[in-house]
């Protein structure tokens, strides 16, 4: 593919007035700016005619692949017919259908949709629902939130407070008062039980109980967890740890936010990922794969139980955003969805998903990989200077081996995936679902070559 004319320009004009987000701005002073004009199914393509495999699905987003002109199309459609009205006090009939197709795919109760336009909106939505549902059951002193270790769940000031990573926050301080951590499920570091897995399940839901209890019941409103948590390398939760969680909830009234703005629409093989580890929560968090990436949105699905005070007399949730349920987003999100059911994308990742895992699984025979851990199409592979010890790498040479070298290289070598240390060092992968085994392997190889070199560098 040949570099678009159009295009040469673009790096200097990045540098000069793009301020890219969660971006070194001071890296691309003397260095040209990675600038991707488009994409093909599972590959993009740079401005110089590059082409790279999508290892990351854009950011956890595009599930049906690049370059689906049936979503273009049907956002022009809608456009033409109505292409924007907001959802405050009306409706609009992509946005009505939409929140009916998600009532549909979720479980048990969760019948009311409340569109955003992203997964920190939704976050920053469902504690502030939480809070109101509260003062208007009569418990006024229920507004504190509980969280993991190293979870991220967001941007806006409540969401960021959820956020359990310490240097995004700090910049940031004072931030939303309430929010409290514990322990996330990383049982390849467990203090405890790391031999048993189910055991180790109980300890760490256990933990939000003492949170719960050490806070007051009467103050905690709801716990927020991510079916398999994306910052730290994609930890799955042990058996029986969402089950015990529910109950812990459900003793104290606390209500269980499920936070599926990575997992859900097919990333682990289900349409909400709740369903995959078999647990009902109260509210579901979600965005990113709703329309695959071709326009943006975003939503809470709130339980029956948890919407009913709110439709009674006039009491209102004093809360909304003036782009949320869109109607083009939602026409989209539909053509979406249909193009799930019509290819059977959930399907296709539970019937590969262990083909993935086996692949990825291959690397664990360079000295430095120490694990391979996810669910479905969304793995993490952690790097350490010792698999026997599972010594991790300090500061410095994270920032000289994952930021200096592995990150540019894999880039270079024809994969455009994550290297990550919020938390441990790891390579993050969450392709898109249409990805195969020839995908598997293309990704695997690149890996090898990679971290090879990195070792050799070490």
């Amino acid at each position: 593919m040949s570099a678009d004319p159009a295009t040469k320009d673009l790096s200097k004009t990045a540098y000069d007035h793009l301020w890219m987000h969660f971006t070194r701005m001071s890296s691309y002073e003397n260095n040209p700016v990675p600038t991707i004009v488009s994409g093909e199914g599972t590959y993009i393509y740079d401005s110089n005619g590059r082409k790279y495999l999508d290892g990351l699905a854009g950011l956890f987003v595009v599930q049906a692949g690049h370059g689906r002109a049936e979503l273009a199309e049907v956002a022009r459609k809608q456009a033409e017919k109505l292409a924007f009205f907001p959802i405050w006090s009306y409706a609009h009939p992509a946005a009505v259908e939409l929140a009916e197709r998600l009532a549909s795919y979720a479980p048990g109760d969760l019948n009311k949709v409340f569109f955003t336009t992203g997964g920190g909106e939704a976050v920053e939505t469902a504690w502030k629902l939480a809070k109101q549902y509260f003062k208007l059951t009569g418990e006024h002193t229920k507004y504190k939130v509980i969280s993991r270790a190293v979870a991220y769940h967001g941007t806006p000031q409540g969401a960021l407070s959820i956020t359990g990573l310490p240097a995004l926050k700090a910049p940031f301080e004072p931030l939303v008062p309430g929010a409290h951590k514990v322990v996330n499920t990383n049982i390849y570091r467990a203090p405890i039980h790391g031999d048993n897995p189910e055991a180790y399940g109980r300890w760490c839901a256990d933990q939000i109980e003492q949170e719960i209890l050490f806070e007051g019941p009467e103050t905690v409103a709801a716990v927020f967890l991510e079916p398999v948590q994306n910052a730290g390398g994609c930890f799955p939760p042990p058996p029986g740890y969402f089950q015990r969680v529910r109950e812990i909830c459900d003793q104290y009234n606390v209500l269980l936010v499920s936070d599926e703005t990575i997992c859900a629409f097919g990333r682990l093989g289900t349409m909400f990922a709740c369903d995959k580890f078999d647990y009902i929560p109260d509210i579901i968090t979600c965005a990113k794969g709703m329309t695959s990436g071709y326009s943006p949105i975003g939503a809470a699905i709130i339980s029956d139980r948890i919407a009913e005070p709110f439709y009674h007399g006039d009491n209102t949730f004093l809360h909304g955003y003036t782009f949320g349920g869109h109607p083009v987003s939602s026409a989209v999100a539909l053509a979406n969805l249909d193009i799930f059911e019509r290819e059977g994308l959930n399907k296709h990742v539970l019937a590969n998903e262990d083909a993935f895992r086996s692949t990825l699984e291959k690397l664990l025979d360079l000295p430095i990989v120490g694990d391979v851990r996810g669910n479905g199409f969304f793995y993490g592979i952690e790097l350490v200077k010792d698999k026997v010890t599972k010594e991790s790498f300090n500061d410095d040479e994270c920032e000289r081996i994952l930021y200096g070298y592995v990150s540019k290289a894999l880039f270079e070598n024809g994969l455009y995936c994550r290297a990550d240390d919020r938390g441990d060092p790891v390579i993050q992968l969450s392709p898109p679902l249409i990805a195969d085994q020839s995908t598997f392997d293309e990704i695997e190889q690149i890996l090898r070559t990679v971290l090879t070199e990195a070792w050799a560098r070490m």
